[in-house]
């Protein structure tokens, strides 16, 4: 396979709209509904269907506040961060970002962090879609399943971008009519109007009637808040698509005006839906999975296997975007000088062959750990990645202060997204992220391992990257 070396500076999709090639390598190959559907669907992710319920078990209906707190923070770090993206769009969003306003430590940090973080979860949604799948063909093993799925996604990202856009497109579009169709039969039969429902119609009772809306106390909103926190990571990955696009800016400002929305009815739409059908406190809730017992109570036959399906959806999807994110993160540290050269080529479709294969091998080794040893190996790469979504918002934010003067020096016209009442909400989401860290190791057990073990990957990391800095200056003439 013939490959052609990307000498252009990072950067992404610096040609005008329509071009086919972009100027750093990459083919732009993600059509307009490409991108609307991947800033749709990537905020819904598997967990939203596997780990509501906990959450409404841990908070009872003011979970729903948890939700909104977290929201709120998504869609302020989303804004400042398609500020940056609609002016410089580039395969490595943040990373590079936070390369150009506070230094190569930083984008190297955060860079090879977040690619971390995602071929980790390349391990976790693999063998979840491969429980699925073995539930419904036990004759082939659960392993065997988990590495069919890696390959055929693995080819598919291999193949062009144009691939993954369209497989995104509809995995993200079975999800997003899913979670809408589920949120209106589910209003229907909340105000007893769906007919043949099995559901008394109880209105909004249900979400006062088992203890009041704070049955475990008001403080359980932050409990909530650690648990629901992570189901949001991925809204940032159409930042790193555009620079794939026919017209980056566009993507990103769509993309950007639209967040609030999507959260709102994705998530708080349909876990209101879940706490307005049945008691919170339902055990059902837990034993079956939030949506399958709400499923259940409107009298959907076959609630469970048709859940199934759209979890397995979210699972490809996650998986699909997921080998895509960590491949483009390092195609843009190979770029930087921060990965080794060969992850910064293309082939002729504009594929970032080894950046694919170095992203999947890792996941094929985590997948591999996860059978193995799941108690100490995958349970370490698991819990010193559990904080990275946070630090990358962290990142993010202030990366976000600088740069908006950069940009106003040197390219002010391509200011064309704003951060609210910057820099005062910028500051104010700053505090929110460090909050929940500080929460977070507060409250102990799992949630303060995932900051420790998390923040020593990370020292690891910036380690690595102040020593070949200097090792960079001492070599130079």
């Amino acid at each position: 396979m013939t490959t052609q070396p990307t000498l252009a500076k990072e950067g992404g999709n610096t040609g005008t709209p329509g071009d086919s090639q972009p100027s750093d390598g990459l083919k732009a190959g993600l059509k307009n509904r490409h991108l609307s559907m991947i800033a749709i669907g990537g905020v819904i992710g598997a967990g939203l269907f596997v780990g509501s319920g906990s959450g409404i078990a841990a908070a009872g209906p003011a979970i729903l506040l948890s939700y909104a707190l977290v929201g709120t923070m998504v869609v302020f770090v989303m804004r400042m961060l398609g500020e940056m993206a609609a002016a410089r769009p580039s395969s490595g969003s943040f990373s590079s970002y936070a390369d150009q306003a506070l230094g190569r430590w930083a984008g190297f940090t955060i860079g090879w962090l977040y690619w971390f973080f995602w071929v980790v979860v390349l391990a976790v949604e693999a063998t979840a879609g491969a429980v699925i799948l073995e539930s419904w063909i036990p004759a082939v093993p659960q392993w065997a399943w988990a590495l069919i799925v890696m390959v055929v996604l693995t080819a598919t990202n291999l193949a062009s971008v144009s691939s993954y856009g369209e497989f995104e497109f509809w995995f993200a579009g079975i999800k997003v009519v899913a979670i809408a169709a589920f949120v209106v039969v589910g209003l229907l039969a909340v105000f007893g109007v769906l007919p043949g429902s099995d559901n008394p119609g109880a209105g909004f009772a249900h979400l006062s009637d088992a203890g009041g809306f704070f049955p475990m106390g008001a403080g359980a909103i932050l409990t909530g808040v650690l648990m629901v926190v992570f189901s949001f990571m991925g809204s940032e990955i159409v930042t790193l698509a555009a620079g794939e696009s026919e017209d980056p800016q566009k993507a990103v400002t769509k993309a950007t005006n639209s967040v609030i929305w999507r959260i709102g009815v994705f998530y708080l739409g349909s876990i209101f839906v879940v706490l307005t059908l049945l008691p919170w406190n339902d055990k059902s809730i837990v034993e079956k999975g939030s949506y399958v017992a709400a499923l259940d109570t409107i009298g959907i036959p076959h609630a469970g296997q048709i859940m199934n399906v759209i979890v397995l959806t979210a699972v490809l999807s996650c998986l699909n975007s997921g080998l895509y994110t960590a491949s483009r993160m390092a195609f843009s540290l190979g770029q930087r000088g921060d990965a080794p050269k060969a992850f910064a080529r293309t082939n002729k479709r504009g594929v970032p062959t080894a950046a694919i294969l170095a992203s999947v091998v890792f996941g094929f080794v985590a997948v591999f750990f996860n059978y193995w040893r799941p108690d100490d190996v995958f349970a370490f790469l698991l819990n010193s990645s559990g904080a990275v979504a946070l630090f990358v918002w962290l990142v993010i934010c202030v990366t976000q202060l600088r740069m908006r003067g950069i940009i106003l020096r040197e390219t002010p016209e391509k200011l064309i997204v704003r951060m609210w009442l910057f820099p005062y909400l910028t500051w104010a989401t700053i505090a929110m992220i460090v909050f929940v860290l500080g929460y977070m190791v507060y409250d102990g057990g799992s949630a303060r391992e995932q900051v420790v073990l998390s923040l020593l990957v990370a020292a690891l990391v910036l380690v690595i990257a102040l020593v070949k800095e200097r090792l960079k200056k001492a070599t130079r003439p």
